[in-house]
């Protein structure tokens, strides 16, 4: 509890009320009212970095989420390795910071082994972080690397409570697996996979070291993505009464889409009952 209130909640509160005011740690706080908000309605490059952090949450969550359900439901169906899941989820053990730099160097336009196989194919080099078109998509594709293990085992957990008797009586009805997938393992994950699009879209929000590591907002602000917009008004411009409010709009999104998702896919309640 002494964290939580130390760790979470003081820094929240703190936040929320240096987001009314001018403060740049130099000088005490200085009361502004709604003018951060004002400048943040009207403030371009916060439009672009939230269209630049939707577009990473989209290519994320997409495809994270697909190849998530596809690798729960193969270790589900087709084997009990525990070596196999201990596999799956290794990548979710090197950090962000760890992962980006890596495929930094893989995917490198010169010297990365990425594009070399990619020449030895008969292509083109690619430019993956250093082409605007490119970068966003994989900067998400290497999270999705990292994170999918754990997005995976999640859905394993949900598969696990569903009762084989289900799966046993379509048999008996004739039902295919895709059948049985559509019709069953869908419906009675609903809930775990609710738990699981909320966590993966706060998480994809909140993207910043991999793209610190990799790309740091370049080429021409094509990555550069909310969070980093708020670490460089606070800690390279000192303008932290600014951030503050970018970063309360940021948590009351996160909130509503959090809320709707809940109520919309009724994560509450299970068809298994």
């Amino acid at each position: 509890m002494i964290g939580y209130l130390a760790f979470l909640v003081w820094p929240t509160l703190r936040g929320v009320y240096l987001s009314f005011t001018s403060f740049d740690l130099l000088s005490a706080e200085k009361w502004v009212g709604l003018d951060n908000y004002r400048r943040l309605v009207n403030d371009p490059v916060f439009w672009d970095s939230l269209g630049v952090t939707l577009h990473y949450v989209v290519v994320n969550i997409g495809v994270q989420t697909v190849v998530a359900l596809l690798i729960a439901v193969l270790m589900h169906r087709l084997t009990s390795s525990t070596v196999l899941r201990g596999v799956v989820l290794a990548p979710y053990l090197v950090s962000n910071v760890v992962a980006g730099i890596v495929w930094l160097w893989i995917l490198d336009t010169q010297l990365g082994v990425g594009n070399e196989i990619i020449e030895w194919l008969g292509f083109e080099r690619i430019a993956f972080f250093g082409d605007a078109s490119w970068a966003i998509p994989t900067i998400a594709l290497v999270n999705v690397w990292r994170h999918v293990g754990y997005t995976a085992l999640l859905i394993f957990a949900g598969l696990q409570s569903i009762p084989p008797t289900v799966y046993e009586a379509g048999r008996v009805d004739g039902a295919s697996e895709w059948r049985m997938f559509r019709s069953i393992t869908i419906p009675l994950l609903r809930p775990i996979l609710s738990l699981v699009l909320i966590i993966t879209i706060i998480g994809s929000f909140q993207v910043f070291d991999t793209v610190s590591v990799t790309t740091d907002g370049k080429p021409a602000n094509a990555t550069n993505v909310l969070q980093l917009y708020v670490y460089d008004l606070a800690f390279d411009r000192l303008q932290f009464g600014y951030a503050s409010a970018i970063s309360v709009a940021l948590m009351l999104v996160l909130t509503a889409i959090t809320v709707f998702q809940y109520r919309l896919m009724r994560a509450g309640r299970s068809d298994l009952g």
